[in-house]
């Protein structure tokens, strides 16, 4: 939970062209607070616009990013679709980020955020936890790009929430990076409260990749968030993953939401140790801009879930439950589908 991003410049007119849209994420982890697995948060590319969403509610801008904040891109806080199974949850733990992690005034030191969090109802100190998105810059604008179950507990809950972030600086230019935030969550009244937050963690490019690597990097059909696009410039995705993901991006239009980086090392609620830390699994939130947990989106991750057990899969969630030893669904699995390898 140590170490910043690798945040690239770009003038501001660029990042006023940039589209800004969001929608919602999750995967397979572990029970209480506890680590999530690590790894760089290189650049991805602009978040798309999710059709088809059904959401629950009109996204209102974040009061600290707007055009008219230091050419930052305007943004809005994470809204629920339809189809999700505790949208409360999710809030709770995407308002924190929202808060705590995009700023005027020059209100990127700790101090600072602490009294945003307060400021917001949460514990000042999980500020401190998001130290990954706090530092230099005037001011910062912030876009949950996805926000997916870790797991779903009648008790406790982990929400890996997606980020891009925007930080303005007092020579005009905009450095721009992201995050995936495990965030961890307990049952308490009148609402679940946030007790850990679990970011992804830097690491290195690899010297050299596969010809399949260097494929999915270039493929735009395949939306990488920054934590997922750092695992495959790090090496750390079997090759399996990634030919899964070069031919169901043949099919559709697949925005990933967590391959390695920032996902729990257990499957939610257990001890068994997940494929994700492994580099063994990766989970898609949207096919063909079309977010998966919207019910009238169902027969989409019904066809990737064939897909991926035609293609080699083992062990693939989603959130239909489907005939065959391979398939599994559960509320965890409402919001994306998971498609996990043994080789």
């Amino acid at each position: 939970m140590t170490g910043r991003l690798p945040y690239v410049s770009t003038t501001r007119r660029q990042v006023l062209l940039a589209t800004v849209s969001a929608a919602g994420l999750a995967a397979c982890s572990a029970a209480q607070p506890g680590p999530s697995t690590g790894g760089a948060t290189s650049p991805g590319p602009s978040i798309p616009t999710a059709s088809g969403g059904g959401s629950t509610a009109t996204p209102t801008p974040t009061p600290s990013s707007s055009h008219d904040v230091a050419g930052l891109p305007a943004t809005h806080a994470w809204v629920a679709r339809r189809g999700e199974v505790e949208p409360a949850v999710k809030r709770r733990a995407t308002t924190l980020v929202e808060a705590v992690t995009a700023w005027t005034s020059n209100g990127g030191g700790l101090a600072a955020a602490r009294s945003r969090a307060r400021a917001a109802g949460y514990e000042p100190t999980l500020a401190d936890q998001l130290a990954p998105l706090l530092g230099a810059g005037s001011a910062a604008a912030v876009q949950v790009r996805n926000a997916q179950y870790g797991g779903i507990l009648s008790g406790s809950a982990s929400v890996l929430v997606v980020v891009d972030q925007w930080r303005a600086h007092d020579d005009g230019s905009v450095t721009a990076g992201g995050t995936t935030l495990d965030v961890r969550l307990v049952a308490a009244s009148p609402h679940w409260r946030v007790v850990a937050v679990n970011p992804a963690t830097p690491g290195r490019p690899a010297a050299s990749l596969s010809t399949t690597a260097r494929r999915v990097l270039a493929d735009d059909r395949i939306r990488l968030p920054h934590a997922a696009h750092a695992d495959v410039t790090a090496g750390a995705v079997h090759d399996t993953v990634l030919s899964m993901l070069l031919a169901l991006g043949r099919e559709h239009l697949v925005d990933v939401s967590v391959l390695r980086s920032g996902h729990p090392l257990h499957v939610f609620g257990t001890t068994r140790p997940s494929d994700h830390p492994r580099g063994r699994a990766v989970d898609v939130w949207a096919l063909d801009s079309r977010p998966l947990v919207v019910p009238a989106n169902h027969s989409l991750a019904v066809s990737a879930m064939r897909f991926a057990v035609a293609h080699g899969s083992y062990n693939v969630g989603g959130p239909v439950q489907l005939g065959g030893s391979q398939f599994f669904s559960d509320r965890t699995h409402q919001d994306h589908i998971h498609l996990g390898f043994d080789r």
